[in-house]
C-alpha cells in the first residue's frame, strides 16, 4: 500500500485565513487521505496597515507571497479567499478549484445601532473598500465613512474602542470564525451589493502541477465557481482591481442554469485614505446594470461577464485601462 501523499499548504497567518487553510487541511485529509501540512506566511498586504490597498498595490499584495512559495516548491497550493485574488493570475499558475460559497452578503456590525438606516447624521463608519464607501455614501449620503484596515479581530477591536460608531465587514469571516453572533444586520444585496468572489475560497497551485489539479477538482462546486467566473469578468474587462468602487454578483444557478448577474460602479470622488463626508463636489450616481444567461460552462460565464460590464460602461462607469 502506498503511503498518503504529502502537501504543503500555503496561508496568511491572520485567523480568518487559518481557518480557511485548515478546512481545506481537514477535507484533503478526509476525502483524499492526504497528509497535510501548513505554512504560515506573513504578506505585504498584512504589513501595510497605514495605508489603504488601493494606493498602495492593491488585493494581489495578499497572494505573492504566497505565490513564491509555489514557485520554490516549499508549497503545493495556496487557499485564498477569492476577492483577495487578482483577477488574472501570473503566468505559471492556475485556479486549481473554487468550493462552495459561504453567505456572500456584507454584514452591518455595531455595539449601539441595528441598521446602517438606524445610524445618526454624522455617525462614523468604518471601512478601506471604495465598493463599500460608494455604496454606504449611496443609502446614507449624511454619514461620515473612515478608512478601516487590519484582519477581522483588529477591525473588530477598533470599534469596540469607540473609534467607528458602526462598521461593514463580510459575514462569510464572521460565521467561519464563530462571530456570528457580532452582526447586528445583513444588508440585502439590493442594497449593497457584494464584491466579485466574495465569500468563496479558492485554491491556487503550479499550472503545471497536474497532480494537484486532478486531486482539488474533487473539492470543486460547479455553481459556486460559475458564478464568480461571471463576476470576476466583469472586474476583469473594467480592468478591476480593489481601487475600483465596483461590484457584481450573481444569483441564479438553478437546474436551468439561467445566472442572473448585477454589477454596480460608483464614482469614487474623494473616497480613499481620508475621512469622507458628505461629497465634496456633485458625484455620478450609482451605475447599475442587470444580464442574465444561461450558463453552464466557464466561457458562458466569461461571456456574460463582459457583457455587464459593456453595460457599465454604457451607463457611464469608468474602468482601468486594461494591460
Amino acid at each position: 500500500m502506498s503511503s498518503p501523499k504529502k502537501v504543503v499548504i500555503a496561508t496568511r497567518e491572520s485567523r480568518l485565513a487559518l481557518w480557511q487553510a485548515e478546512h481545506v487541511k481537514a477535507l484533503l485529509e478526509q476525502q483524499l487521505g492526504w497528509q497535510v501540512e501548513l505554512l504560515g506566511m506573513t504578506t505585504q498586504g498584512d504589513q501595510i496597515l497605514d495605508r489603504s490597498l488601493s494606493k498602495v498595490g492593491g488585493k494581489g499584495l495578499f497572494v505573492k507571497e504566497l505565490e513564491t512559495a509555489l514557485a520554490d516548491g516549499r508549497a503545493d497550493l495556496a487557499v485564498h479567499s477569492l476577492k483577495d485574488v487578482p483577477m488574472d493570475l501570473p503566468e505559471g499558475f492556475a485556479l486549481a478549484c473554487v468550493m462552495e460559497r459561504e453567505d456572500p452578503r456584507d454584514a452591518f456590525v455595531s455595539n449601539q445601532f441595528g441598521t446602517l438606516a438606524d445610524l445618526p447624521a454624522g455617525a462614523v463608519v468604518g471601512t478601506s473598500s471604495l465598493r463599500r464607501q460608494v455604496l454606504i455614501r449611496a443609502l446614507r449620503p449624511d454619514l461620515k465613512i473612515m478608512p478601516l484596515r487590519g484582519n477581522l479581530d483588529t477591525r473588530l477591536r477598533k470599534l469596540d474602542e469607540g473609534h467607528y460608531q458602526a462598521i461593514v465587514l463580510a459575514a462569510a469571516g464572521l460565521k467561519r470564525l464563530g462571530l456570528a453572533g457580532r452582526i447586528r444586520s445583513v444588508f440585502e444585496e439590493t442594497d449593497m451589493l457584494p464584491a466579485a468572489g466574495q465569500g468563496a475560497l479558492g485554491i491556487e497551485v503550479r499550472a503545471d502541477r497536474q497532480d494537484m489539479l486532478d486531486g482539488l477538482a474533487t473539492l470543486a462546486h460547479m455553481p459556486s465557481w460559475l458564478a464568480v467566473t461571471a463576476e470576476r469578468a466583469v472586474s476583469r474587462a473594467m480592468g478591476g482591481s480593489c481601487s475600483m468602487p465596483l461590484a457584481a454578483f450573481t444569483r441564479g444557478a438553478a437546474a436551468d442554469g439561467l445566472l442572473r448577474l448585477d454589477a454596480a460602479w460608483g464614482d469614487p470622488g474623494d473616497l480613499g485614505d481620508e475621512v469622507v463626508q458628505a461629497a465634496p463636489r456633485p458625484l455620478s450616481p450609482l451605475v447599475r446594470v442587470s444580464e442574465q444567461a444561461v450558463v453552464t460552462n466557464q466561457g458562458q460565464a466569461r461571456d456574460l461577464g463582459e457583457r455587464v460590464a459593456a453595460l457599465l460602461r454604457a451607463g457611464g462607469a469608468q474602468g482601468l485601462s486594461v494591460h
